[in-house]
């Protein structure tokens, strides 16, 4: 996408570009490793770059709800119904239709690289994977990196009744959501909002 921003026609008609950016589809970039060879990291969000080594989809926000979701539709929901709880998304995190361990543990180590995050809102819909898989991984990534700040877990779809025995027998301190509406109350009340 190229973007020219102003553009200005002179009292004698010429057409000039004072400013400009191009933008490329991150999709396309392996086509085009002379272009990928001009990427400037130092202009980029650091936990952005981190989470892109990992092929995260993350993009850095300014509140202090990190999240952890399958999907990009289903993460803009998850934040609208965070601030509409009174809460603010820190980040956006797709961790993908195929979540293992070592996703989540990535995906929580860029949320909690973040010293603006006091609670995780993990909000996962296993259609193509099955929700006891994540709460394994969720279990292991918290005990792993021992996560300090409230985890508030939902999980619906594929075997989330297993995945809720998972996170009950785990000995870790989850709030377990019932609903999507429940997940967003829980991790504003979580932060005492």
């Amino acid at each position: 996408m190229a973007e020219i921003n102003p553009l200005v026609v002179t009292k004698e008609g010429d057409v000039l570009a004072l400013d400009a950016k191009i933008n490329i589809d991150d999709n396309a970039l392996y086509r085009h490793k002379d272009i990928l060879e001009l990427r400037d990291l130092d202009e980029e969000e650091p936990l952005e770059v981190e989470a892109s080594k990992y092929d995260l989809n993350y993009i850095k926000l300014d509140g202090d709800v990190g999240c952890m979701v399958n999907g990009a539709g289903l993460a803009m929901a998850t934040m609208d119904l965070i601030k509409l709880a009174g809460g603010e998304p820190a980040n956006f995190l797709d961790v993908g239709g195929g979540a293992s361990a070592e996703t989540v543990e990535n995906g929580f180590k860029i949320i909690l690289g973040d010293p603006n995050v006091k609670a995780v809102l993990i909000n996962i819909f296993g259609g193509i994977v099955r929700c006891d898989r994540v709460a394994t991984g969720v279990v292991e990534a918290a005990k792993k990196i021992g996560v300090k700040i409230p985890m508030i877990v939902r999980l619906a779809g594929t075997n989330a009744e297993e995945a809720a025995v998972i996170l009950d027998n785990s000995g870790l301190e989850f709030l377990v959501a019932n609903s999507f509406e429940d997940a967003a109350k829980r991790v504003v009340e979580a932060l005492g909002n």
